[in-house]
């Protein structure tokens, strides 16, 4: 497990490219939230620990699963490390922003899915999808 330290710095700066990634300045991501705005800066500072309700706060002004802030905080196990998908996502040069957020918000969803219930895809012990089976219309996305 990483230092404490490290943990608050990098789900600060989660929150910080989500926060930038929805266009949304410090004042007004604060203001959505519910929260100050200089304990938002502290937050996305690594300065401080966030609660799991300030946490809710954030991840629902952000439009994103509190399960991925909670994960990032260390307050829910994930189980992996889905970090690296989720940078790589970020990262991405060829794809726009709305579309970073879009694939982000579909892989948060199905983990948070995983983290709730532990629901896979129906008739596969493992919940991995076959081949052509995405599971999609189960939940009820098009």
């Amino acid at each position: 497990m990483r230092d404490l330290p490290d943990r608050w710095a990098d789900l600060g700066e989660f929150i910080r490219q989500q926060r930038e990634m929805a266009k949304l300045s410090l004042r007004r991501l604060s203001e959505i939230a519910g929260i100050s705005n200089p304990y938002l800066s502290q937050i996305e500072r690594g300065l401080r620990k966030p609660s799991a309700d300030i946490l809710q706060q954030i991840a629902k002004a952000l439009s994103i699963s509190a399960e991925t802030l909670y994960v990032r905080a260390g307050i829910l196990d994930a189980g992996r490390d889905s970090g690296d998908l989720v940078s790589a996502i970020l990262a991405a040069s060829d794809i726009d922003d709305a579309q970073k957020q879009t694939m982000l918000r579909i892989y948060l969803s199905f983990r948070a899915e995983h983290v709730r219930g532990g629901m896979g895809v129906p008739g596969r012990p493992d919940g991995t999808a076959g081949e052509g089976d995405s599971g999609t219309a189960r939940r009820g996305l098009s």
